[in-house]
């Protein structure tokens, strides 16, 4: 079984930072693309920024410029830089993989069990 344990959630003051980091273990061949989802108050889950094996990425238009998804192969890790942080970015943010636990196999999903960022004065 693949589990994601995320990590660097909190409180932060508007325009501060934060950095999440999610790593993955278990029985993976490879991971396909990794990724970040936040689901706010009274919000359903979003994409907030992913990140594929060769290292292209794409983010939601409300975190452009301000937040940076990167990866470590070898150690199985995503992670994601939070700069200029806004209350709006207040949620709870999940990590996500797409990976396959065999050369052969179908591409599978994994979520971690989210970590909660405030951003509040």
């Amino acid at each position: 079984q693949v589990q994601l344990v995320e990590s660097g959630g909190g409180l932060v003051q508007p325009g501060g930072s934060l950095r999440l980091s999610c790593a993955a273990s278990g029985t993976i061949f490879s991971i396909n693309t990794m990724g970040w989802y936040r689901q706010g108050p009274g919000k359903q889950r979003e994409l907030v920024a992913r990140i594929s094996s060769g290292g292209s990425t794409d983010s939601a238009d409300s975190v452009k410029g301000r937040f940076t998804i990167s990866r470590d192969n070898a150690k199985n890790m995503v992670y994601l830089n939070m700069n200029s942080l806004k209350p709006e970015d207040t949620a709870v943010y999940y990590c996500h993989a797409a990976y396959k636990r065999r050369s052969f196999s179908t591409t599978q999903d994994a979520w971690g069990q989210g970590t909660q960022v405030t951003v509040s004065s």
